[in-house]
């Protein structure tokens, strides 16, 4: 009996009309190129320029030297295991099932 209901509750779900999604972008956006990123080097670089030159007050080139710490930071988070250690090895001994449910 289960499964015959199962069987009706998922072919009801096969029933849905799905909106489409891609129908929502414009063609100008779905025709867009994708942004080119920028190597951090040359952008230091042009700041380190115009501080030399009074091009720039000290306070912004601080504020743009933390945010790149900061964002150095962020990345090297980023780079580190998903799963810590304990973790891992947690879940390489496996579940233990109880006798009660084998």
């Amino acid at each position: 009996m289960r499964f015959i209901l199962l069987l009706v509750l998922a072919t009801l779900g096969a029933c849905a009309d799905f909106p489409d999604l891609d129908a929502r972008l414009s063609a100008t956006t779905r025709d867009a190129a994708y942004p080119k990123l920028e190597p951090l080097g040359p952008l230091i670089a042009r700041v380190q320029v115009l501080n030399t030159s009074d091009g720039v007050i000290v306070n912004s080139v601080v504020a743009f030297n933390n945010r790149i710490n900061n964002l150095l930071a962020k990345s090297a988070h980023i780079r580190g295991p998903v799963i810590d250690i304990e973790t891992n090895n947690r879940m390489g001994r496996g579940v233990a099932v109880p006798a009660s449910i084998r």
